[in-house]
């Protein structure tokens, strides 16, 4: 990241800007920083301005205690001060539902586009959720960072021996230092279940996109997703699951965010 600007608590935002056109803003989702967003912006800088950044506790951003979804939500309005005013978000995973948020708060968001934000809409979800906070609130509470990253790599699915493996690997010391952020990310997705009534207030175009190979209820939350915004649509990637790959979602959103 080349650029910074500072959130409304004073918080230092790093961030990158390349290409020319309408500005863009993409958000990542858990356990990653704007880095992971490179390749996707890198496709989508031929035709706008696009920017990417570190969400705050992550990469080149500060951060300033205590989190809130509300700081994120004054990040991205100081991201699109600094890209002109006015700009379409783009988030994947949690960063979807980031993304929602910011633009249910009235946030100047000419569309907003989602990849799978994973709200868990289906029956026990909610208890699901409910049970992971706890668990992820003690383990942070306790300086437990290696616990809070396992916690959250359960509830993506991963298999006990891959997790066993990841925490063996080199990446595990990075993904500890940001372990922290977990909250933030646990915070922005509410109680679990798709904000209904939340996203009937976003007034702004709305563009859900899931994988088809991805597990039916992140496609089944996706898609609810588009049904609750009173302009959203659905839009299936055949054969991607939740990693999404750059190239097959470019032309998906360029076409989106040129209206």
């Amino acid at each position: 990241m080349d650029k910074q600007t500072l959130s409304k608590d004073g918080t230092p935002l790093a961030y990158r800007r390349t290409g020319q056109g309408p500005a863009v803003v993409l958000v990542s989702g858990a356990m990653s920083t704007g880095a992971t967003l490179a390749p996707l912006a890198a496709r989508l800088s031929e035709r706008f301005s696009v920017i990417v950044h570190d969400r705050r506790g992550r990469g080149g951003s500060g951060d300033t205690p205590p989190g809130a979804v509300a700081r994120e939500v004054e990040d991205l309005a100081a991201l699109i001060d600094a890209a002109g005013g006015e700009a379409s978000l783009y988030g994947i995973s949690s960063g979807g539902a980031l993304v929602l948020e910011a633009a249910a708060s009235g946030l100047p968001v000419r569309r907003v586009a989602v990849y799978e934000p994973p709200f868990a809409d289906y029956g026990g979800g909610a208890g699901e959720r409910a049970e992971y906070r706890q668990n992820l609130t003690e383990a942070l509470g306790q300086g437990r960072r290696g616990d809070a990253v396992e916690l959250f790599l359960r509830l993506t699915g991963l298999a006990p021996e891959m997790i066993a493996n990841a925490r063996r690997s080199p990446m595990w010391a990075a993904m500890e230092a940001i372990a922290p952020t977990l909250a933030y990310d646990d915070a922005v997705m509410g109680d679990g279940l798709v904000p209904r009534d939340r996203l009937a207030s976003v007034t702004v175009p709305v563009l859900a996109v899931a994988g088809g190979a991805s597990p039916e209820w992140l496609r089944r939350a996706t898609e609810a997703v588009a049904g609750a915004a009173s302009r959203g649509t659905y839009r299936v990637l055949e054969g991607q699951n939740h990693m999404v790959e750059p190239g097959a979602l470019a032309s998906v959103l360029a076409e989106f965010f040129a209206g």
